[in-house]
Formats: structure tokens, sequence, C-alpha cells
């Protein structure tokens, strides 16, 4: 499996700093969310061509990676 540092991107100029797939204006969110709403990796190429199968895998592993080290506060 691809690192996701290798496809998830940074950029304050793109999205307001939200992490993107490859610098493109897709987000992380916009992949978690079609997911959410039911939607498999077919149908999310379907509407954006532009994206892989890779990519929505490296959105999933940077959500989970996140969570992962999300502390929480007592």
């Amino acid at each position: 499996m691809t690192d996701y540092r290798t496809i998830i991107t940074i950029d304050a100029r793109i999205r307001s700093g939200k992490p993107t797939i490859r610098g493109m204006r897709i987000s992380v969110y916009d992949i978690l969310d079609m997911l959410a709403n039911k939607m498999n990796f077919a149908q999310i190429i379907e509407d954006f061509p532009e994206l892989t199968e890779e990519d929505i895998l490296a959105a999933l592993s940077y959500a989970a990676d996140k969570e992962h080290k999300l502390s929480v506060c007592a």
C-alpha cells in the first residue's frame, strides 16, 4: 500500500489548507463524505475520474491516522 503522505497534500492556497488529494480541489473530507453517503469507490471515480482507488484509500488511511493520534483530555 502506498504511503498516504505521497498523495494527501496540504497547501494554504488550496481549499483553505484542508488536506486534499494530490493538490486537487478534492478534499479528504469530500471523499469521506461520499463514502458516508453510501457511494462506493466506482461511483466516486465515475463522478471524479481524476481520482483513483489508491487516492480513496489514501483518504481513509489519512483519516484513520488522524483519529489514532487524537488524544482525549479529561
